[in-house]
């Protein structure tokens, strides 16, 4: 567990987000290309069912090659609108591999695949109709999963996946994500919410989901937030998680200086890295 205060939010009459103070970090230190042992990273090319050629890159860890009896848990990473899959793994966007070198060097974090997909087109703004899948989530079902759990030594079962996103990237945790608990047991959400009309449409078309007395049971964290005080989505995220602690489930809301910006977003996956896949 990092150092710093989350919270447990306890639901009461009015329930509020729980704001949560992230660890003093210094700028450079938590992803900083140390002298420590470093992971592998990937791209790898496939053709969708739709017939599009894609890309994906994926981070392995330090050890990977070597551990050839090792199946490891799996961080499904999305980008924001406008980006791509270069993005979480560059050293001027999130620099993802350093980040996770460096934690699992210090033994703060599981050694674990990250894969970080395409979803420019793919992803919605808007929550999909119950037992509707939109075209991301068509993706990460019947192309993604699929691949990664074929071509590497994974942990194939919803306990050994987890999905994280920033802004844009944040809709396909909640849309692929929360719609598909058997799939998935950890979620992460960055810089995001729902927008005007879709704010009620995520009430309505989650309801089931959202009212599911076995939802905590499923999350096997509490459903995590990161916003900065001048992110431009603060406001539509607070909306998500009001909507979350009224039906007490259990959620971190993790307040941060600044807004919608790399800064942030690295320090996020920082943090929830070592929240992920628990013993």
């Amino acid at each position: 567990m990092p150092q710093g205060r989350l919270a447990t939010p306890k639901p009461g009459p009015t329930p509020l987000p729980i704001l949560a103070a992230l660890p003093t970090l210094t700028e450079t230190s938590f992803y900083a290309h140390a002298n420590v042992p470093h992971g592998t990273l990937e791209q790898v090319r496939y053709t969708n069912h739709a017939g599009k050629e894609k890309r994906l890159h994926v981070y392995l860890p330090p050890g990977y090659a070597a551990n050839k009896d090792t199946r490891y848990p799996v961080l499904y990473l999305n980008h924001g609108g406008g980006e791509d899959d270069a993005r979480w793994s560059s050293p001027t966007g999130g620099c993802a591999p350093d980040i996770l070198d460096n934690l699992i060097a210090a033994g703060k974090a599981r050694p674990m695949i990250i894969v970080m997909p395409n979803t420019g087109g793919l992803a919605s703004f808007t929550p999909p109709e119950p037992g509707k899948d939109d075209l991301c989530t068509q993706e990460y079902l019947k192309d993604i999963l699929p691949l990664v759990d074929t071509r590497y030594r994974t942990q194939a079962s919803r306990e050994g996946r987890a999905i994280a996103g920033l802004s844009m990237g944040g809709f396909v945790v909640t849309n692929t994500g929360l719609a598909h608990l058997e799939t998935f047991s950890e979620l992460y959400i960055f810089s995001s919410g729902y927008i005007g009309e879709s704010q009620k449409l995520a009430e309505e078309r989650f309801a089931a989901i959202l009212t599911d007395p076995k939802i905590n049971e499923k999350l096997r964290v509490p459903l995590y937030m990161g916003q900065g005080e001048t992110d431009i989505a603060l406001h539509n995220g607070q909306h998500f998680m009001s909507l979350l602690f009224k039906n007490h489930i259990r959620a971190f809301w993790v307040l941060s200086t600044g807004g919608h910006e790399w800064g942030n977003w690295r320090r996020y996956l920082w943090q929830t890295a070592q929240l992920m896949f628990p013993n």
